[in-house]
């Protein structure tokens, strides 16, 4: 995969698109990132992704999460598949999120089993099915959290849709994680006054702890 040399090249764009407004530096950082994250290949994005999720396992946080919102695969993200797995095997409540189109919110779905419990939903992407048990939101300890880019101060960038600035606030005691392939970590993300903040950001390369 594309690793430093990527990261020295959105240092160089996130300073020439810097005068422009948020929502144009956002785009253009979006179309970007996500273009590196297609190119990488499925090969590389299937070996970072089994370190990002064994970097996850092993924090603290997750050890002792007894509930855990978790993300589904997509695309050339990295491929949660096996923390999802690895948190049922330990015995923890495990939910993913499911689009409600009308109220433009997340609700988070009990899985038991990724093969029985998953379909294409949203816009194609995975979910759990409707029938799935909902759990409460403060009942998590820890929250996987997606996303295009980040920063080392815990910045986040998303797909643009707004779900998670609005479910995150929702979950005062979960731990934020982000799993991210390295060449998603950039200089600086551009953020609004809105948008949320993640705790820690794991890569195939490392770990960063963030400051709320």
């Amino acid at each position: 995969m594309a690793k430093r040399r990527g990261i020295g090249h959105y240092r160089v764009m996130n300073a020439s698109i810097r005068r422009a407004g948020v929502r144009e530096e956002k785009l253009v950082l979006r179309q970007a990132i996500v273009a590196a994250r297609d190119a990488a290949g499925a090969e590389a994005r299937a070996i970072a992704s089994h370190a990002i999720a064994a970097r996850i396992a092993a924090l603290d946080a997750f050890e002792r999460a007894g509930a855990v919102l978790a993300i589904l695969p997509y695309r050339s993200e990295w491929d949660a598949t096996s923390i999802v797995r690895t948190a049922l095997a330990s015995g923890k409540i495990v939910a993913a999120p499911r689009v409600d189109p009308v109220a433009r919110m997340l609700r988070a779905l009990r899985v038991a089993s990724i093969d029985d419990d998953v379909e294409a939903g949203f816009r194609g992407i995975p979910e759990p099915r409707a029938h799935c048990e909902e759990i409460a939101l403060d009942r998590f300890d820890v929250v996987i959290v997606p996303g295009v880019a980040f920063d080392a101060r815990g910045g986040r960038l998303g797909y643009g849709g707004g779900f998670y600035d609005r479910l995150l606030p929702a979950m005062p005691r979960a731990e934020r994680i982000a799993g991210a392939f390295e060449l998603q970590i950039v200089a600086r993300v551009p953020a609004a006054r809105h948008d949320v903040t993640v705790d820690w950001i794991v890569t195939e390369q490392r770990t960063l702890h963030c400051e709320r």
